[in-house]
């Protein structure tokens, strides 16, 4: 059964780190690895209000200066919540971004998908388990390394 996605992301990148967050267990295939801050839309909102809401609800930080930056989308075949095998599709919606003030991220969203978030070294990524998606975005955007 087809299911389409959508979803807003953000890069934010602050003195030469960028902000990332990790996918919990249990969050199939890609769980334990780092991700760009964001995530679906809820039913009537707006792409931007996702970004902005996701990425505080994964990170505590409140963007600022939110500008959108690229479009994609991506197909895969995975298991749904329920088990079933399933033909997704996922549009990804990217913006680029600053924050109000760098801190230390701390997830508000305990016991949703995502573990943890931290400011990476961009100098580091490639050191990073990183989702193939994430580093496609990052190397577009100029903050990492081409996929091969």
């Amino acid at each position: 059964m087809p299911c389409m996605r959508v979803a807003a992301y953000a890069v934010v990148v602050v003195d030469g780190r960028v902000l990332l967050t990790q996918y919990a267990a249990g969050i199939l295939p890609v769980a334990g690895q780092w991700a760009l801050p964001g995530g679906g839309l809820d039913h009537g909102e707006a792409p931007l209000d996702a970004a902005v809401r996701e990425v505080h609800e994964e990170t505590g930080h409140v963007l600022r200066d939110v500008r959108l930056a690229d479009v994609g989308s991506h197909r895969f075949t995975a298991r749904s919540p329920a088990g079933r095998l399933e033909d997704f599709q996922s549009v990804q919606i990217i913006y680029t971004a600053d924050v109000e003030s760098v801190r230390e991220p701390e997830v508000l969203d305990v016991g949703g998908s995502t573990a943890a978030a931290a400011w990476v070294p961009l100098a580091e990524l490639d050191d990073w388990p990183l989702t193939v998606q994430t580093r496609r975005w990052l190397a577009r955007m100029g903050a990492g390394s081409p996929v091969e």
